[in-house]
């Protein structure tokens, strides 16, 4: 398997494990090319052995996601045993990643999503409430759930369009943790809000080596495994890029270079 984030494994942020600070961290497919290809060059140090039993596509749907959701829950969220953590978008990669990390952590886990199916497997992968954003109060379902206090935990990438219930979601000292903003890069915030009740907002990208190392540990023991949507031959890779657009993956797409 191969951790997609390279850094310069030299600067202060490499030599302390965190790579994602480094000044050259490029990640393959955004700053470097990517894995669509038939040879693809990394340091030695981003290689991590196939767990026994996985196919390649499993270990091709790994890495990114994985890592993403650890940092983001471990080392930004620092997300406890026995805390709640909201999900957003349960379809996606990072968000399935996100829910296996926080039940391997011991938290409750909320997901949302506006698909039944989705939501359906979310239970299947032991979501303890899955709500539909798209027709539910996702906030006054939330506090129902924590028992009126909010959730220790959100997990927000899509930005724009939910980032007022997220906030809404979080109880006293909450933390929201984002990777991104796929509905938009601009939200607004309550600044008293913020003050009064102690939140950390918190922006989170990939991992470091050490954290990959942790991951790719546990997934060697069985506690970690991606979730594959469907698996495209390299001729109909359009097709694949045609269904992430649509949104309607359920977990990782992944292309097959070589077979077709």
């Amino acid at each position: 398997m191969l951790n997609p984030g390279i850094g310069c494994k030299q600067c202060e942020w490499c030599r302390t494990d965190d790579h994602p600070l480094c000044p050259d961290f490029a990640i393959l497919g955004e700053h470097r090319h990517g894995t669509l290809a038939e040879f693809v060059v990394v340091p030695a140090a981003n290689v991590a052995r196939l767990p026994s039993g996985w196919s390649f596509g499993e270990g091709a749907a790994f890495s990114l996601a994985t890592l993403t959701a650890w940092r983001m829950l471990t080392s930004r969220a620092h997300l406890r045993e026995g805390e709640t953590v909201l999900i957003w978008g349960i379809g996606g990669g990072v968000a399935q990643a996100a829910l296996q990390i926080a039940k391997h952590l011991g938290a409750r886990t909320i997901v949302t999503s506006s698909s039944p199916d989705k939501l359906e497997e979310a239970k299947n992968l032991g979501a303890d409430l899955a709500l539909d954003h798209a027709s539910q109060d996702v906030p006054k379902e939330v506090k129902a759930f924590a028992g009126g206090r909010g959730v220790h935990v959100v997990v927000d990438s899509v930005g724009e369009a939910t980032w007022e219930r997220s906030l809404r979601c979080l109880g006293k000292r909450g933390r929201l943790v984002t990777c991104g903003g796929t509905s938009g890069p601009r939200v607004t915030t309550d600044i008293r809000k913020l003050f009064w009740y102690q939140w950390d907002l918190l922006g989170s990208t990939m991992g470091s080596d050490g954290e990959y190392a942790e991951i790719a540990r546990l997934a060697g023991e069985g506690k970690l495994r991606p979730v594959l949507d469907r698996t495209f031959p390299f001729r109909d890779a359009v097709a694949g890029f045609r269904r992430m657009a649509a949104g309607a993956q359920l977990g990782k797409i992944v292309i097959e270079v070589g077979n077709g």
